[in-house]
């Protein structure tokens, strides 16, 4: 009938016209296209950053381990090469190269000048087959003589010089046999008060100092001892501690014996009363 037909075109006409069930549609396939994208870049931008910081992090470490393992390399073969080298003798010009090195830095050229040892300046030296007792014979033959003679308060006749109060003890002990009935000091600032000292020198007459340069700068700075008198100075030059370290190679020892050669000791070289001789 009429009225059938027109009611079913209307029925038609509104369901395949709706423009809101079209753009529902519509944004929800645009929602479904656009949640794959979004989820494939964000991976994407973290693993990019995470590249190049590991990289930058991975790097220095590696400069920082082998800089260490350079350094502790450096100090193995240090003490390989002590461990490992002959043994040679001091010479003088040991001496004369290390008081050159260091007065050169700040030192004016006349200054150095007088400053210089000549080799005449020198004793012969330990070709590292002596002990203590038969080297100081050697260079000092006519010792009875110079025993006798020597009765100057307030100072020695022979200064022995080395890097600490155990060695010096042990060099007294080795020169027995060379030093006689002479009368031996210790220099040393290990359990003795230096005004005990002072007081010993001004009441006795003595005729060998064994001691470290420290304190036997400190005496000759306080007049508790006068070197005018004294004839020898010999430098415990070979000898080696624990650490496999020469007197001069320790700086604190090093220092104190180039201020104490400098004070009195380099003047008196060169006028020729005070020989020095390297053990």
């Amino acid at each position: 009938s009429k009225n059938d037909f027109c009611s079913g075109f209307l029925l038609w006409k509104n369901f395949s016209f709706d423009p809101s069930a079209d753009e529902a549609i519509e944004k929800a396939s645009d929602n479904r296209i656009a949640t794959p994208q979004d989820s494939d870049s964000k991976p994407a931008v973290t693993k990019k950053r995470k590249q190049p910081t590991e990289c930058f992090l991975s790097q220095p470490e590696e400069k920082q381990e082998s800089t260490v393992k350079a350094k502790k390399r450096k100090k193995k073969k240090i003490s390989d090469i002590l461990e490992k080298s002959a043994p040679k003798p001091g010479v003088p010009a040991d001496l004369q190269n290390l008081l050159s090195q260091h007065f050169g830095e700040n030192r004016s050229v006349i200054e150095i000048e007088e400053l210089k040892l000549s080799d005449s300046c020198f004793l012969p030296a330990n070709d590292l087959t002596h002990s203590f007792s038969s080297y100081l014979k050697e260079i000092c033959p006519k010792w009875a003589k110079l025993r006798k003679n020597h009765k100057e308060k307030k100072s020695v006749v022979m200064l022995v010089i080395c890097s600490s109060a155990l060695r010096s003890l042990e060099l007294i002990k080795s020169m027995t046999a060379f030093k006689g009935d002479c009368r031996v000091l210790k220099l040393f600032a290990k359990h003795i008060k230096i005004k005990e000292q002072m007081s010993m020198l001004e009441k006795g007459v003595f005729h060998i100092g064994v001691g470290t340069p420290g304190r036997v700068k400190a005496l000759v700075e306080q007049d508790g001892l006068c070197l005018n008198a004294t004839k020898y100075m010999v430098l415990d030059w070979n000898w080696r501690d624990q650490k496999l370290r020469r007197m001069m190679d320790i700086p604190e020892i090093k220092k104190e014996t180039i201020d104490l050669l400098e004070m009195s000791i380099i003047k008196l070289c060169r006028e020729g009363s005070v020989k020095l001789g390297l053990f």
